[in-house]
């Protein structure tokens, strides 16, 4: 089943050509099915890009999902034309009335902040506070998941020596994990960013459940018991590029940065990178709109509490 965006949502033309199956809102209607509503929450800076990243891997499930785009009113985007979020997006202020079956809250470029320093901190802790009696299941990415296990659980991140660039192997820590029901006794995923969690620390919150993780980069994937709130530290939804794109923007801007792990062919930055992580991805997504959110969720979407 397809995935449900605007008519004219740029995601269309690059999701159509390839061959994801899109259904536009003027064909939706027809069908005599309850869509799962998500709420997407980009905080990214280039936001067609990932609207389109995280598009593409909703509609590759046999579910019909409606997605409903926000960004935070207490920021004004540099990257994202004015237009494109007044077509496109709305702010929390107008969805706050509403119930939602999922609830994705990406990363953002300000981990290596306080919490309390990023611009829109207190509109963000608005809308997870809201999310925990709104929304059945709230997926959090890299930055997303770090602030939302500060927020809930009062778990701080630390910042690393230097900062983890590349694809990763990861496994499953907690066998029976229906997230990760499917998966390979090793599978990749691509890592971004210069902070982390502690595994002591998390392991102290009895509520959290560590679910897959990384010799290498640490936890991964942990939840609440019953999947309301899944926090991943990784960028599965990462096109094939969106690493060497990182890696040239940030060696233009002079930083002592390595080329990224297990990316390159032979380490070279002239060689266009292979996806390693597509497959895996896809079905990380599938099982959480599957097994979170629509076994999960209640058919008269009002009775979500």
């Amino acid at each position: 089943m397809p995935i449900k965006i605007p008519n004219e949502l740029p995601a269309v033309k690059v999701l159509n050509e390839e061959n994801i199956f899109v259904m536009t809102e003027t064909r939706a209607i027809t069908q005599d099915i309850r869509p799962l509503k998500i709420l997407l929450l980009n905080l990214m800076p280039k936001k067609i890009e990932t609207e389109t990243q995280f598009a593409r891997l909703l509609g590759n499930s046999p579910l019909q999902v409606e997605l409903e785009l926000i960004h935070t009113k207490s920021h004004k985007s540099k990257h994202t034309s004015a237009e494109h979020l007044l077509t496109f997006y709305k702010t929390f202020d107008e969805i706050r009335h509403k119930k939602y079956d999922g609830m994705i809250i990406t990363g953002a470029p300000v981990e290596l902040m306080d919490f309390e320093e990023v611009e829109y901190w207190e509109e963000l802790c608005e809308i997870m506070e809201w999310s925990k009696k709104h929304v059945t299941s709230t997926f959090h990415i890299c930055w997303g998941a770090q602030a939302g296990l500060y927020y809930h659980f009062g778990i701080d991140k630390y910042r690393l020596p230097q900062k983890i660039s590349g694809v990763y192997p990861h496994t499953v820590d907690y066998k029976r994990s229906i997230l990760f029901r499917g998966f390979d006794d090793i599978f990749m995923v691509p890592q971004s960013r210069y902070t982390s969690i502690s595994r002591e620390d998390v392991e102290k919150v009895e509520e959290l459940k560590i679910l897959a993780s990384s010799e290498e980069t640490g936890i991964y994937a942990l939840s609440t018991e019953n999947g309301k709130q899944i926090f991943i530290t990784g960028h599965s939804e990462y096109d094939a590029t969106t690493l060497r794109d990182e890696y040239f923007r940030d060696r233009e801007k002079g930083l002592d940065i390595q080329i990224p792990k297990n990316y390159f062919p032979d380490d070279d930055p002239t060689k266009m990178p292979l996806a390693t992580w597509r497959s895996h991805a896809n079905l990380l997504f599938s099982n959480w709109l599957n097994y979170f959110v629509y076994q999960t969720t209640p058919y008269d979407i009002e009775e979500i509490e």
